[in-house]
Formats: structure tokens, C-alpha cells, sequence
């Protein structure tokens, strides 16, 4: 296919040609009907060229933390007995908004070449990455050929995360039939309450032979039944009460709350106002889809926190409520939070204030006080949210010792 070079050469040889024909010159004529000569030999190169390339591209990790490091290694391989021509690959990023392009060297037969560039990681979402391609062109640029040479991908950046202590374990139902604390059903018989894989430091005695010659792997007698914390973490995504910057905090709150439950394989779910619901699981799968969810949210204008407050008074799953948002949420929203005691022990808001100089805040909205029973987490430019929560779960010394080693 001609390049844009190669179309205005083509052209201009024709208006050449047109040109010599009228005033009767033919070192125009001859000029044009070189141009057009080049351009099509151009395009029968580069299509009677054979290029047999393995291309193997790799990003890790494919999932990463919002400022974290993601690695592109792209490793081309010439599997044909000839030598391959000059290549310039491009891998697109993010729909196209940007693009990494280098060359390729010539490379004789089994020989290869590698490269390796670093993706952008500064915002948080979901970025395609590809496909990769390979361009060939003739030396003059008058025509090119795109090979693709590896399919798309995608990057997950997180959104970041702060070390946060566990929100306070309290009671609530389990759905996994989980009690709220160990329960010993046998020290000596054979009764036990589940098997696992074995783990080192494991007491011998306690493998059960038949499941590990059945499975060929070591199994593990399980002999208390597990007790499960649940932590509910609602985020407010109105785009009446954030800003561009405030909604990065809010997020990223939620993130650490999440990721502050999941050592402990408590039950833990996210909502959102923009009908966003995962429903309570626990284990390493489940926390990586929240965060996978909270770095896409974006704010929205339809979603209503009225609605999830009331999908959480109807749903009565105790445990922890988090409500993330900011401190221009109305007094009907913290009032309507803390209705919800009645179905959660522990209710706190982590309330998010803006800079003084974001004029879109009214003077002393920021500092208005929640009710008395939710227990509320401010943050301020000032008080990052990890000392704002920390400060918070210590100003109660059961929540804090509650929180230190429950889940």
C-alpha cells in the first residue's frame, strides 16, 4: 500500500505527465513516468517480500498499582533463511493515545533482537495495549506493509494504596456458615471440619491419607471451623459532591479498606452509586476484582446515595459499614448513615475535604459534624486518609484493639 509519500508522488508524476503532454515537454513527460514507475515498484517490493518473524510480547506485571512499574518486552525472532528487511514496530496504548515505536534491525537467519519500554502507571483504569505492529516499507518510503505481530493486551493499574489497619471485626451472619470465632469440633477423632492443601509448619499428624493418595498432594485435616469478619464498603460517586482530585482520594480510600480486610479472609464487599454490587466473598480473587472495579469508576450523575443506604437497611448483613465520600454530603446523607446502626454495629464515614483554595466549597460545609454514632474519618490536604483512619480506629481503644488481630 503507497505511504502518504508515495500518493503525492504518484499524483504529482500524473499531473507531470499531463503537463509534458500539453506544452509539448517531454522531460516532464519522462519525469512523471519515472515518478509512477518508482511508486509501483515500491509497492511490488514490499509485497514480494517474505518475512517469517516470531514475535513474542510480554507485559508484567499486567496488573499494577497506580504509580507503580509495568514492563513491555517484545522479542523478534527471523525464522526464514534470508535476511529480514528494516522493521519499525508500534504498540499502541490506550485506544492510541499514545504509542511506542523503535526499530527493528536487520536480522539474519535465527537471529533475534529484543526491546523493552516502560508503560505509563500515574493514573489508575484499564488500558488496552495493542496490537502490536510491524511495518515494512521500501527504501525510499513509497509504500509500506503492516503485519501484526502480537494480539492486544490489557494493563489494570490499581488504584493506590495505603497501609491501613483492618477496619473493627464485629458480628454479623455468615453466609459461609462461618462462626464468629474458632470453634474446636474434635482434638482427638476423626471429626474435622473441612480439608486444605498443607502448608509448611503443619502438624503431620493431623494429614488424612485417603485425600492425599486420592489427590497425590498432601491434605490437611481442618479441625476448627473458620470464623469470617464482614466489612461492607459503600463509595459515593456523585458528581455533585466531588472533584476531580477528591474522587482519586475516595477511591483510593476504598481501595486500602478493601485491601486492609483481605489478609484475614473476612467477607467483604463493595457498592457503589453507580449500582456497582460484588456481594460478600473473600480470598485474594475476589479483592483483585474490587480493585479491578475501583479503577474504573468514574463519577456519574444518576446514581443516588438514598438508594444504596437503602439496599443496605434491607439487606441487614452486619459486620462494618464504610461509607466513602466527601464533607459536602448533605445532612440528610449522614443522617440517613446513621440510621443504619440498626443493621451494623460499626458504622463510620470517611468524609473527604478539599483544598481551601476549590472555590466550589462552601465555607464551613467542610467541617460539619456526622451524628454521634457514625464514627467519622476526616480527611483533610493536611491529614492524608491512612493517619486520618488510623487516628480514627485509636480514638476508641476497643475498636483499635478490635481491629489489630480479629480478622
Amino acid at each position: 500500500m503507497p505511504t502518504r509519500r508515495g500518493w503525492l508522488l504518484g499524483v504529482g508524476s500524473i499531473v507531470s505527465m499531463l503537463a509534458g503532454r500539453l506544452v509539448g515537454m517531454v522531460e516532464l513527460y519522462v519525469l512523471g513516468a519515472a515518478g509512477i514507475a518508482l511508486t509501483i515498484g515500491a509497492v511490488v517490493y514490499v509485497r514480494a517480500l517474505r518475512c517469517q518473524l516470531e514475535v513474542a510480547r510480554t507485559l508484567h506485571p499486567a496488573r499494577v498499582h497506580a504509580g507503580g512499574t509495568s514492563l513491555v518486552q517484545l522479542a523478534v525472532r527471523n525464522v526464514a533463511w534470508r535476511r529480514s528487511p528494516t522493521l519499525v514496530a508500534s504498540d499502541p496504548f490506550d485506544g492510541g493515545k499514545r504509542v511506542a515505536r523503535f526499530l527493528v534491525p536487520p536480522l539474519g537467519s535465527s537471529d533475534s533482537g529484543r526491546a523493552a519500554y516502560r508503560v505509563p502507571t500515574e493514573q489508575r483504569g484499564v488500558f488496552g495495549l495493542g496490537p502490536l505492529a510491524l511495518q515494512l516499507s521500501d527504501p525510499f518510503r513509497l509504500a509500506s506493509l503492516w503485519l501484526t505481530g502480537a494480539p492486544a493486551t490489557r494493563l489494570v493499574v490499581y488504584p493506590r494504596i495505603d497501609k491501613v489497619p483492618a477496619p473493627p471485626h464485629t458480628q454479623g451472619d455468615d453466609p459461609r456458615a462461618g462462626a464468629d470465632h474458632r470453634s474446636f469440633l474434635s482434638r482427638t477423632g476423626e471429626d474435622f471440619y473441612a480439608l486444605r492443601a498443607y502448608q509448611v509448619g503443619d502438624d503431620l499428624r493431623r494429614v488424612h491419607w485417603p485425600s492425599t493418595a486420592r489427590l497425590d498432594d498432601l491434605m490437611i485435616r481442618q479441625e476448627e471451623m473458620p470464623w469470617q469478619g464482614r466489612a461492607s464498603v459503600l463509595l459515593d460517586l456523585r458528581k455533585s459532591v466531588y472533584t476531580p482530585d477528591s474522587l482519586e482520594v475516595a477511591v483510593s480510600a476504598a481501595a486500602s479498606i478493601v485491601s486492609s480486610v483481605s489478609p484475614g479472609h473476612a467477607l467483604v464487599r463493595l457498592l457503589a452509586t453507580d449500582g456497582t454490587d460484588t456481594g460478600f466473598a473473600a480470598g485474594r480473587a475476589h479483592v483483585e476484582a474490587v480493585l479491578e472495579r475501583l479503577a474504573e469508576v468514574r463519577m456519574t450523575s444518576s446514581g443516588s446515595l438514598v438508594n444504596e443506604l437503602g439496599v443496605l437497611s434491607r439487606a441487614a448483613g452486619g459486620g462494618v459499614l464504610v461509607v466513602v465520600t466527601t464533607a459536602r454530603a448533605s445532612e440528610t446523607d449522614l443522617e440517613r448513615i446513621a440510621r443504619l446502626r440498626s443493621s451494623f454495629p460499626t458504622v463510620m464515614a470517611v468524609l473527604i475535604e478539599e483544598a481551601a483554595r476549590a472555590t466550589t466549597v462552601a465555607p464551613g460545609v467542610a467541617r460539619r459534624p456526622t451524628p454521634g454514632s457514625v464514627i467519622p474519618v476526616r480527611v483533610t490536604p493536611t491529614r492524608p486518609f491512612a493517619t486520618a483512619w488510623t487516628e480514627a480506629l485509636g480514638r476508641d481503644r476497643r475498636l483499635l484493639t478490635t481491629a489489630g488481630g480479629q480478622w
